[in-house]
């Protein structure tokens, strides 16, 4: 047996049905638990662009959020997708989809526990995610007893092992084949060096200079793909409504679409369609909550509310564009799987886009190129927090360097092979994730019907922020 057959039996034991059920049931249960946070949508909306000036945090609610999206609309938002489809068929686009409504729910809570729960460096710099709240939620007479160690370690070494596959060498190496595929005279080690070079530029300033650039890049980006989704669905027209049609009944059935080159299972779209929803969206992953803790905020609920957002612009609006596009495209050049040809969700995406005339591939190209490069920096920081609570700050500039050079290996010669390893990474690092979230979760109902239901999102958390002693 191989390496590759190993990993590939590695990631279908993790995204196996026991993942699949504590990943759908913490979403359903937060939900509940919540309230049906998902309603405060709009407020949440509203809140996200509102300033919180003389709250304590290093940066905006505004630029967490775009910091979180930067990491979050990424490559599994279009190549992402197009696997889902091709290993499960079209119903595994409504999975992605559901796992993001009710995902909003479990993006609100870990970030409500991010920022309940986050501390202060010796510089003064704000610091939280899920190992802080394993650490101090449970913590009697200022020690944490050794299992909630054990946990909010376990995250942050996960977090950052998996900071260099689904952040850092799978974004540099989709950048490198979308260029190549369409520019095939460019050499891939150039295409490495100018990402490295790029990426080194903005992650040595640290997060206020990575939530500048993102605060800029992430709307422009954001906007103009989805408006290119939405000019390519109305030259689909006629095939939209059957494209939808066929997404939610391949959800439920095990029909194999497309003369069978595509899915074939029930099972099959519920494990892709979720596998790939969570690397999308990142609900309960708990890595948006690492920069929502830097975040100026006067209290968790106002964050937290602001960070479910992306859920919703990630997965329910992006990504169901990106598959609404993908099969109606295929109903409407059925020919584009018909040679055998493509085997890879890079390579679906491309001949999919292709077939528009003249603004299909600009459109991917762009987007393709834009979503990885801000993909790259968000994790940067994320890596960075987890690598820094596990051996201090001089771990970071080492752990910095590595992350360039990965980014680089990555372009010049990493395929679909690092999603599947970016996945195995994902469910690992979830675990201890759900797991505190789902432990936390009286203590978030019982604040979120305070601060939300009650209307006191104006109120100031006036619980101090501890100082954390430096390593």
């Amino acid at each position: 047996m191989d390496i590759v057959q190993i990993i590939n039996d590695i990631d279908a034991f993790v995204w196996g049905p026991p993942m699949i059920v504590l990943l759908l049931g913490s979403h359903v249960f937060l939900t509940f638990r919540t309230g049906f946070i998902q309603r405060k949508l709009p407020t949440a909306i509203k809140l996200s662009i509102t300033k919180d000036p003389d709250a304590e945090g290093d940066i905006s609610q505004f630029g967490a959020l775009c910091t979180a999206l930067s990491a979050t609309i990424g490559t599994g938002n279009i190549v992402g997708v197009a696997t889902a489809i091709l290993a499960g068929g079209p119903g595994a686009v409504l999975w992605m989809w559901l796992t993001g409504v009710f995902g909003i729910a479990t993006k609100y809570s870990e970030t409500f526990a991010a920022v309940k729960y986050r501390v202060k460096d010796h510089n003064g710099n704000m610091l939280g995610g899920a190992m802080y709240a394993w650490r101090r939620a449970f913590e009697k007479d200022g020690k944490a007893p050794w299992w909630a160690l054990l946990g909010g370690g376990a995250f942050a070494l996960f977090a950052a092992i998996a900071s260099f596959g689904i952040g850092s060498a799978v974004q540099s190496s989709a950048m490198t084949g979308i260029i190549t595929s369409n520019a095939p005279g460019i050499p891939e080690w150039a295409i490495g060096l100018a990402i490295a070079i790029m990426v080194s530029i903005v992650i040595f300033g640290g997060v206020k200079v990575i939530s500048k650039v993102c605060e800029k890049l992430v709307p422009f980006m954001a906007i103009a793909y989805a408006w290119g989704c939405i000019v390519i669905i109305g030259l689909n027209w006629e095939y939209v409504w059957p494209a939808i049609c066929l997404i939610c009944e391949s959800a439920f059935t095990a029909k194999a679409a497309f003369g069978g080159a595509v899915g074939g299972g029930i099972m099959l779209a519920l494990q892709f369609g979720c596998a790939r929803g969570l690397f999308s969206n990142e609900s309960g992953l708990g890595s948006a909550p690492i920069v929502a803790s830097a975040a100026t905020t006067r209290n968790p609920a106002r964050q937290a509310l602001v960070s479910m957002t992306g859920t919703f612009w990630d997965t329910v609006i992006i990504c169901a564009l990106t598959g609404i596009v993908l099969v109606s495209t295929m109903l409407a050049n059925p020919d584009i799987l018909a040679n055998g040809t493509i085997s890879e969700g890079a390579d679906l995406t491309s001949a999919a886009f292709a077939t528009i005339p003249y603004i299909g591939t600009p459109i991917l190209v762009f987007g393709m190129i834009l979503f990885a490069y801000s993909t790259i920096l968000g994790w940067s920081y994320y890596g960075n927090r987890c690598v820094a609570y596990l051996f201090g700050k001089h771990g970071v500039r080492p752990y910095q360097v590595l992350y360039v050079v990965i980014a680089f290996l990555g372009a010049i010669g990493v395929g679909d092979l690092v999603w599947t390893v970016s996945d195995i990474t994902n469910a690992l690092m979830a675990v201890p994730n759900i797991v505190v979230v789902l432990l936390l979760s009286g203590m978030i109902a019982r604040e979120t019907k305070h601060y939300v239901y009650e209307k006191n999102l104006n109120e100031r958390d006036e619980t101090p922020i501890p100082v954390l002693e430096s390593k």
